[in-house]
């Protein structure tokens, strides 16, 4: 029997290799685990969960809640395990690390279509292959993938916060380009010397988050990822000479140049998300909410991804990667996890499903699955593979923001998003009727 070989027994890894078996193909799990472990990784068991308990919301008019749902109708392995081994946790779908791990632990281990290979990969094995390594690959493998992706390959996630455009206020704000080069591309926040000072306090003193020591990687020292709130503590006009200089820009409203601006760049094709340029943070998410939105417009922003600086491998996917994840320049070779740069537990477990499912019905001759752009699956798929995306590409976990407009403007957010959410659901089910999709669960 011809197997894929699956690298790596993470949730996304676990979920391609779960999907490739349910239809019926012979699957090679490697995990070095236990015989080695990263810096993160404490536990000898599959999937386990490095940081938080959490998977997020459970409710369908979320993000999260929405990716869960949209993930069992495709046959998810983790999120029934998950819900197996839950624990108290309000509105979220937390769980027991342990025993959750155990649990899909357990069932691939006792797939017979699933062979378990407790060995640490260095190369690239020949065969329709799917690289689940997570990002925190390192040595000889990523090398390895390094010489196969090229030049896109990153090992530091420098990201700004990214924020809808409904939620700013117009009033405030105005489009502009610097000097008046091309296009009025960027959303300009004007400050005056009051709001700067105010800002640039709050800044300096807002608590951050304490990076881990596997997570001091010599990348981290580049100038182009300084974390805004480092350059301010340079001093109180650095910033006014960097990422917030006024040069160029005259705030529409007054015809003077404003004291210093804060651009808003488009972060995706529809232009319904924008991110703050320049502010790479490594601040609370909570001090991120409560500093940023001090800057003018942004009082009432809403933020769908927050700024993060941590260690993190990954590839520059919409080069690479086509939207069911495997490559375009090797199509026997996919890719799944959070080095594909999708963020997040369940996002890493949703892309494994679609890159065993893919890489199961291209052995089996069936027609490809390409989800809808308007489910939350399909708008992560879209999003890593999106050329787009080429040059800016940052990690991006799930939110309503990388959904299609509805056309119709609804002002109660969780009416809106139960909106979102329906359609997707609706969707989804129209696109799997139409192929015939079993989810083998």
């Amino acid at each position: 029997m011809t197997k894929v070989n699956v690298i790596g027994a993470g949730l996304a890894g676990c979920e391609a290799a779960w999907a490739l078996a349910g239809y019926g193909i012979g699957v090679r799990l490697f995990e070095m685990k236990p015989q080695k472990f990263t810096p993160a990784h404490k536990y000898g068991g599959f999937a386990e969960l490095v940081c938080s308990n959490s998977l997020k919301a459970a409710r369908l008019e979320s993000a999260a809640g929405l990716l869960k749902t949209e993930m069992e109708m495709l046959g998810s392995l983790t999120v029934p395990c998950a819900k197996a081994n839950a624990v108290e946790a309000g509105g979220a779908l937390a769980v027991d690390r342990e025993r959750f791990s155990d649990s899909v632990t357990e069932k691939i281990r006792s797939c017979e279509l699933i062979e378990v290979v407790e060995q640490e990969v260095e190369e690239i094995p020949e065969g329709v292959t799917v690289i689940a390594t997570g990002p925190l690959t390192a040595g000889a493998f990523a090398e390895e993938i390094r010489k196969l992706c090229g030049e896109g390959l990153s090992f530091y996630d420098a990201a700004a916060p990214i924020v809808t455009y409904e939620s700013l206020d117009m009033e405030k704000v105005f489009f502009a380009s610097r000097y008046d080069r091309g296009d009025a591309d960027y959303i300009n926040c004007p400050m005056d010397k009051e709001e700067y000072l105010a800002f640039y306090k709050a800044l300096i003193g807002a608590e951050r988050v304490q990076l881990k020591d596997f997570e001091t990687h010599p990348f981290s020292v580049y100038e182009v990822c300084m974390p805004i709130e480092e350059l301010a503590s340079r001093g109180e006009d650095t910033m006014r000479f960097g990422p917030m200089k006024p040069v160029g820009i005259t705030d529409k409203r007054t015809g003077r140049r404003p004291y210093a601006v804060v651009q808003l760049r488009r972060e995706n094709r529809e232009a319904t998300l924008f991110n703050l340029v320049g502010f790479q943070t490594n601040l609370k998410f909570g001090e991120q909410k409560r500093v940023f939105s001090m800057i003018p417009g942004l009082e009432n922003a809403e933020f769908m991804r927050f700024g993060v600086m941590h260690r993190n491998t990954f590839i520059n996917s919409p080069v690479l990667l086509n939207a069911d994840f495997s490559m375009r320049e090797h199509p026997d070779i996919f890719f799944a996890g959070q080095m594909t740069g999708v963020e997040g537990y369940m996002e890493s477990a949703a892309s494994g499903i679609i890159a065993g499912t893919a890489a199961a019905r291209r052995l089996l001759g069936i027609e490809p699955i390409i989800l809808p752009k308007d489910t939350m699956t399909g708008a992560l798929c879209a999003y890593i593979s999106d050329p787009f995306n080429d040059g800016k590409f940052q990690p991006m976990g799930a939110n309503m923001g990388i959904l299609p407009d509805i056309g119709v403007r609804i002002k109660d957010k969780k009416e809106k998003y139960g909106v979102y959410a329906r359609r997707a659901v609706e969707s989804l089910k129209r696109e799997l009727d139409r192929i015939g999709y079993n989810s083998n669960s």
